[in-house]
């Protein structure tokens, strides 16, 4: 078995990739769906104002507290190399680190972005509303699988 603080950091990147992961998986199976059947105006309302409630400390520590859990471990597993589980916590880091966090920068908050630049409203709004739709839900099935699979690994480590 691995040192205290090595499993402290795995039992935490567990919890953290798999609550991300349940957050997520609501979102594609639940919320999005749910905004898609009601009105354009309505839904892109709901949305801009998910997106700012999203922006609070709870939130925020599990999606980037997991992250800089899983570069700690990223770097302590290359210091580790050849233990039982390196291979599993050097790739459920990243999983999480590039399939959650790097997906949510490099394309859910710039969709989020735009949506927020539009007026519920108006024509522009609309049409951004249907593309909108389709590429977040999209990512966002990139990040829940991404963080599940995180979830798996570092859960498989704690095993070894």
């Amino acid at each position: 078995m691995f040192n205290n603080n090595l499993v402290t950091l795995t039992l935490i990147a567990a919890i953290g990739s798999g609550l991300v992961a349940g957050v997520f998986f609501a979102f594609s199976t639940l919320v999005m769906p749910a905004l898609a059947r009601i009105e354009p105006v309505q839904g892109i309302a709901a949305m801009q104002s998910i997106n700012i409630t999203a922006i609070n400390p709870l939130f925020m520590l599990a999606l980037f507290g997991t992250a800089v859990v899983c570069f700690f471990l990223a770097i302590l597993t290359a210091l580790k190399w050849g233990q039982p589980h390196s291979a599993y916590l050097l790739i459920g880091s990243l999983f999480y680190l590039i399939g959650v966090i790097g997906v949510t920068i490099a394309f859910n908050v710039p969709l989020n972005d735009a949506l927020a630049s539009v007026k519920p409203g108006s024509p522009e709004g609309a049409t951004l509303w249907s593309k909108y739709l389709t590429n977040w839900t999209l990512w966002n099935h990139v990040r829940t699988i991404a963080s599940l699979i995180a979830t798996l690994l570092f859960t498989i480590a704690l095993g070894k």
